[in-house]
């Protein structure tokens, strides 16, 4: 039989998760690595991730001028080649949005309908809502430490104008798009929608 003083302490019995307990049994030495920590590294990403989700109405807001102003432009992109600009538009995508959401640049965005909280980042990937494994204090089964990507969603959405577009049921994410432009997907898709309006507008007033 096993001696109990040997069992290794879970976190259940100190209240502290893993990586606390893996970080306090670490040696211990006067040497503090500089910015190579990966539980510094993701903190930081957490803090502005975090900042993101409680601004989402001014996110929200920005975004929707920023759109309006992308889609102005569609004729320059159009007139240039989508598949041309694609890639310095995905650059400068990718480092704005991975450094204010932590982006994974699945090509399909949705910040605009979960509360400015990326659900790529969610461990599973989960497009619509948590599992049931959400911690009592609101972080991630898988990743202890860090707060549950749709629990922060939820809460975002609530200072939200058009928060409750996170009941809207999403599509499983097309591996195919990965790393490719949403900004660019979404422009193209707002000005066919637009053209077609116009389209059915003026055949109506035709007939």
């Amino acid at each position: 039989m096993s001696d109990p003083q040997l069992m290794p302490v879970t976190t259940a019995q100190t209240g502290l998760t893993q990586a606390t307990i893996v970080r306090k049994a670490a040696p211990k030495s006067d040497y503090k690595p500089a910015d190579v920590s990966p539980q510094r590294r993701v903190q930081r990403s957490f803090a502005v991730r975090l900042w993101s989700v409680r601004h989402s109405r001014l996110l929200e807001w920005f975004y929707a001028k920023f759109a309006d102003m992308f889609l102005l432009l569609h004729p320059l992109w159009k007139g240039i080649g989508y598949s041309r600009v694609e890639g310095p538009v995905k650059f400068v995508e990718k480092r704005v949005k991975g450094f204010m959401f932590d982006c994974r640049m699945c090509g399909q965005c949705i910040l605009s309908s979960t509360g400015m909280s990326c659900p790529m980042n969610c461990p599973k990937q989960l497009r619509n809502g948590p599992c049931g494994g959400v911690r009592a204090n609101g972080n991630c089964e898988v990743e202890p430490d860090m707060p549950c990507v749709w629990v922060k969603a939820w809460e975002g959405s609530r200072d939200m104008v058009h928060g409750d577009k996170i009941f809207d049921v999403q599509k499983p994410v097309d591996q195919s798009l990965r790393e490719t432009s949403a900004w660019l997907r979404v422009t193209a898709q707002a000005a066919a929608a637009r053209d077609a309006a116009r389209n059915t507008t003026n055949t109506g007033a035709s007939a």
